[in-house]
C-alpha cells in the first residue's frame, strides 16, 4: 500500500530520533586534534545557511523506539568538532566558469545511481550518516556503503552540497576509508568549501598522510582553528618559502602548538625545498594517538609505536593499510583487519603478499604466508593447492583474521574444479563469495551435501534463482558450529528477504524459529518506505543503522530480513545476496 508524503516524513523523523540509542559514542563530538588546537568542540556541527521550512515536516519530538538490532559497544572514533566561523574562507584562486564543479551532484566516482536519495530530506540523510557507528559487522554492506558515499550523487533537498560531501567523507573516515574520504572532500572546489567541509578536509588529508593536501585551504582558513595556522607554516616549508621560520617563531610565541605536535609539523617543513633542518621525534611522553600525529608521522617516515595504535579505534588500521608511505611489511601486518572491514579487496590483498614475496626482505611469518599463498594458486596438483588453502585458513586466530584469509584465497579457490566429498568445500564456497565470485561458486551445486553450510550459501548467492522453494529447505538446513540455531535463523531471514520462500511458509517459519519478521517499529517502517520510494542510498544507510552491532552474532535475523528485502526492492540484488551469504560464513 502506498505511503503518503506526510506520513513518510513523520516516519523519517521518528527513525532519526531513534538513532541516538545506536550511537551514543558519537552524540557529543570532540576533537581529533591534539590538545591546544582550537577551542572546546560544540555538541553539534555548524549549520548550513538557513533554508525555508518544509511544507510537511517531521514532528518535533517522538518517543524513543526499540531498535530491531541490539547495539553492541563499538570502539568509537572521536567525532569531529565543527566550529562556526563568521565567514567562509576567502579563496586565493578563482576557477573559470567552465572548470567549476557544481554542488548539485558531488562525488569522486561513477557506479551508483545519481538520484540515490530521491526526494529524501537531506537533513534526515545527514543525520543517518552522522550517528552511524563504524566499522560495520558486514564487510559486504561496508563495501556497498563505500560505493554510495564515494559516488557522484545528487545532493538531496535542504542541504548544502559541500556540507553533504563533508558528512559523507566523515563517515568514510570512520569506516577506515581514508583515501576515499579525501577524494570526496576534494571533489568540491576550494572556493566553495564550507566551514564544515574545511574541518573534514583536514581530517581526510591527515588520515591519508597527505599534509600537502592542506595547502589549497591553508591560506584562506584564517585563524579559525589553530591547526590551520600550523598548516600554513607547513605549506610554506614545503614550497621553500622564506616565510617558514617567521611563521614558526610566531607559533611558538603565541603558544599555538608545542611538543611533538609542533616537532612533527617541523618535520614536514624539513621535507620541503632548500630545507636544512633535521628534527628528531621522541614518542616517550606521548600517551594518545591523534589524526594529526598519525598523518604527519606517517608522511615523514616516522614510525608510530604499536602501543599508541591501541588508543584509537579499528578504523585507523584501515588508514595504515592504505598509506603508501608505511613500509609494505607494516601494512601487511594490519591488512587482515582492513580486509575484514572491507577496506581492502581480495585483489589488493593478493597483490600485497605478492609484493612481499618479490621483495625478499619480509619478516618470516609474512614470507611464509606469501609462500603458502603461492602454493594455493600454482601448486603442482590439486592436493597441494587445497592443503595450502587449509593451512592459510587454519592459521587464523581471530574472527577478523579468519574472514580475511577467506578474502585472500578467493580466486585461488575459484581456480579449483568442483569435486564431491571435498572436506574444504564449505570454506572454499565462503571464500569465493567474499570476492563476489558467485558464478564460480555455483559450480559446486550438486557437489556439496544438502543441508551443509556450503549448500546454504549457494542457495542464498545464486544469481539465477527464480523459483520459490518449500519450507522444508529451511528445516533441512543442518548448520555446523556452535551457533547452529542463529545460522538457521539467518538462513531463513535471507531466503525470505530474497523472495525465495512462499508467503505462507514465511509466517509459519518465523513463528517456529522465533524471527519476528512481521514486527514493526520506526526503523522497519523507515527502510520499507525508502525501498518503496526507490531510494537505494537511503536504504543502504538505514541498512547500516540496522547493523549497529559489534559482530554478526549480535545482528538481529529480523533486521537481516528487512535489509535484504529492501536492497532487493531497490535493485541492489547482488549486494542483498552477498550480505545474506556472508551471514552464514561469519557465524
Amino acid at each position: 500500500m502506498a505511503t503518503s508524503p506526510g506520513k513518510r516524513a513523520a516516519l523519517a523523523g521518528v527513525a532519526a530520533l531513534g538513532l541516538a540509542a545506536a550511537a551514543v559514542a558519537q552524540e557529543r563530538p570532540e576533537s581529533l586534534l591534539p590538545p591546544g588546537f582550537g577551542e572546546a568542540a560544540p555538541a553539534a556541527p555548524s549549520a548550513p545557511a538557513p533554508t525555508p521550512a518544509p511544507t510537511g515536516g517531521a514532528p518535533a519530538a517522538a518517543p524513543r523506539v526499540q531498535a530491531v538490532s541490539p547495539a553492541g559497544p563499538l570502539p568509537p572514533l572521536p567525532p569531529l568538532p565543527f566550529p562556526s566561523p563568521t565567514a567562509s574562507p576567502t579563496p586565493r584562486y578563482v576557477l573559470p566558469a567552465f572548470a567549476r564543479r557544481s554542488l548539485t551532484a558531488v562525488g569522486a566516482a561513477d557506479g551508483f545511481a545519481r538520484e540515490a536519495f530521491g526526494a529524501a530530506d537531506g537533513r534526515y540523510v545527514e543525520r543517518l550518516m552522522r550517528y552511524l557507528s563504524a566499522p560495520l559487522p558486514s564487510r559486504w554492506l561496508s563495501i556497498s556503503l563505500r560505493r554510495l558515499l564515494v559516488a557522484q550523487v545528487e545532493t538531496p533537498a535542504r542541504v548544502n552540497g559541500a556540507d553533504f560531501a563533508a558528512e559523507r567523507a566523515w563517515l568514510l573516515l570512520r569506516m577506515g576509508e581514508s583515501v576515499s574520504a579525501r577524494a570526496v572532500a576534494q571533489a568540491v572546489d576550494s572556493d566553495r568549501v564550507t566551514p564544515k567541509l574545511r574541518d573534514v578536509w583536514m581530517q581526510a588529508a591527515l588520515a591519508s598522510a597527505d599534509p600537502a593536501g592542506l595547502c589549497p585551504l591553508a591560506e584562506g582558513a584564517g585563524d579559525a582553528a589553530r591547526a590551520w595556522i600550523v598548516a600554513r607554516a607547513m605549506c610554506a616549508g614545503l614550497t621553500g618559502s622564506a616565510r617558514t621560520q617567521p611563521l614558526v617563531v610566531d607559533i611558538r610565541r603565541r603558544r599555538i602548538a608545542s611538543g611533538i605536535d609542533l616537532r612533527l609539523a617541523q618535520k614536514v617543513m624539513g621535507a620541503g625545498l632548500n630545507s636544512r633542518q633535521a628534527v628528531t621525534i621522541e614518542w616517550a611522553p606521548v600517551s594518545q594517538l591523534t589524526t594529526w600525529r598519525f598523518g604527519l608521522a606517517t608522511a615523514t617516515g616516522v614510525v608510530v609505536p604499536d602501543e599508541l595504535y591501541a588508543t584509537v579505534g579499528p578504523q585507523v588500521r584501515g588508514w595504515q593499510a592504505l598509506a603508501p608511505a608505511i613500509p609494505l611489511a607494516e601494512r601487511a601486518a594490519v591488512a587482515d583487519q582492513a580486509a575484514a572491514m572491507g577496506v581492502l579487496s581480495s585483489a589488493a590483498l593478493v597483490d600485497m603478499y605478492a609484493a612481499l614475496a618479490d621483495g625478499g626482505d619480509a619478516p618470516a611469518a609474512l614470507a611464509n604466508t606469501a609462500a603458502t599463498l603461492r602454493d594455493a594458486y600454482v601448486g603442482n596438483d590439486r592436493a597441494t593447492r587445497i592443503a595450502a588453502l587449509a593451512k592459510l585458513w587454519d592459521a587464523a586466530e581471530t574472527p577478523a583474521t579468519r574472514h580475511a584469509r577467506l578474502v585472500l584465497t578467493a580466486r585461488a579457490a575459484a581456480r579449483l574444479p568442483a569435486a564431491a566429498n571435498e572436506p574444504q568445500a564449505d570454506r572454499m564456497i565462503a571464500s569465493m563469495l567474499t570476492a563476489g565470485l558467485d558464478r564460480s561458486a555455483q559450480r559446486w551445486q550438486g557437489s556439496v551435501p544438502g543441508g551443509s553450510d556450503g549448500w546454504a550459501m549457494l542457495l542464498l548467492a545464486d544469481p539465477d534463482a527464480l523459483a520459490q522453494l518449500p519450507a522444508s529447505v529451511v528445516t533441512d538446513y543442518a548448520p555446523s558450529g556452535g551457533l547452529a540455531a542463529r545460522k538457521r535463523q539467518m538462513f531463513f531471514a535471507g531466503m525470505a528477504g530474497l523472495g525465495r520462500l512462499p508467503g505462507g511458509a514465511i509466517d509459519d517459519l518465523a513463528e517456529q524459529l522465533g524471527v519476528p519478521v512481521a514486527a514493526q517499529n520506526s526503523w522497519t517502517r523507515a527502510i520499507d518506505a525508502a525501498a518503496g520510494d526507490g531510494q537505494p542510498g537511503t536504504v543502504l544507510l538505514l541498512a547500516a543503522v540496522g547493523m549497529q552491532a559489534d559482530d554478526w552474532a549480535h545482528v538481529s535475523p529480523a533486521a537481516l530480513f528487512h535489509i535484504v528485502a529492501a536492497l532487493r526492492a531497490v535493485g541492489l540484488d547482488g549486494e542483498a545476496r552477498m550480505i545474506a551469504a556472508e551471514a552464514i560464513a561469519r557465524l
